[in-house]
């Protein structure tokens, strides 16, 4: 059977969600970070060689990388139901903004979490300027679509979702300034998959949806 290995308050809630969006039977297994770091627990880390979130287990297949696992999810038990073909009007930005999800925003999200951790007040222009870019062509995009895949809901807005939303805890943009992505959110809040998703992997914790 298909599990996923959640660590609360991490980027494989993008599995879950994709996996109630699917419908899918599947096993949830949850676990809680160290208290003295914040970090994954040992057992874990002991998943997979790299020692991080997320991880899914099928059988005698060990698989990380969010972009990997949607992509295995939505095709081996979703018929590509949220990855649009090539013959599809919405296929290239799909495509943008399901690599751009971890590739740019999240590295750069990630790249000012370490800057302020080691002290930096104000970021370093650099990482300031790619991290206001990026959520500004985000806004554009949803100016634009309803959805970051477009027309309907992708595996782009699975990986997107997690950005916009649980992210947030470790800081991040007052959305009062986007008000496109908090329109966004609402609809994503207002999904029964994601609502059933979240109160899955993350119970007792209100979704950071606004």
């Amino acid at each position: 059977m298909l599990t996923v290995h959640h660590l609360r308050i991490s980027q494989s809630e993008r599995v879950v969600w994709l996996c109630e969006e699917l419908g899918l039977d599947y096993d949830l297994r949850l676990y809680t970070r160290r208290s003295d770091n914040n970090l994954a627990p040992d057992e874990y880390k002991a998943l997979h060689p790299m020692g991080i979130a997320p991880v899914i287990t099928d059988g005698d297949l060990v698989l990380g990388e969010s972009g990997a696992i949607c992509e295995y999810i939505d095709r081996t038990y979703g018929k590509a139901r949220h990855s649009p073909g090539p013959d599809d009007a919405d296929f290239a930005g799909h495509l943008l903004w399901f690599h751009f999800s971890n590739a740019t925003f999240m590295a750069t999200g990630m790249m000012g979490l370490v800057a302020r951790r080691l002290g930096a007040d104000p970021l370093p222009d650099f990482v300031a300027d790619r991290t206001a870019k990026a959520w500004q062509l985000a806004e554009a995009r949803l100016a634009e679509a309803p959805f970051f895949g477009g027309r309907s809901l992708t595996t782009a807005d699975i990986m997107m979702g997690f950005n916009l939303t649980t992210a947030r805890m470790f800081g991040g943009a007052d959305l009062s300034q986007f008000p496109h992505i908090a329109a966004y959110l609402k609809r994503i809040g207002e999904r029964p998959a994601y609502r059933r998703a979240m109160e899955k992997c993350e119970p007792g914790v209100t979704p950071k949806l606004d």
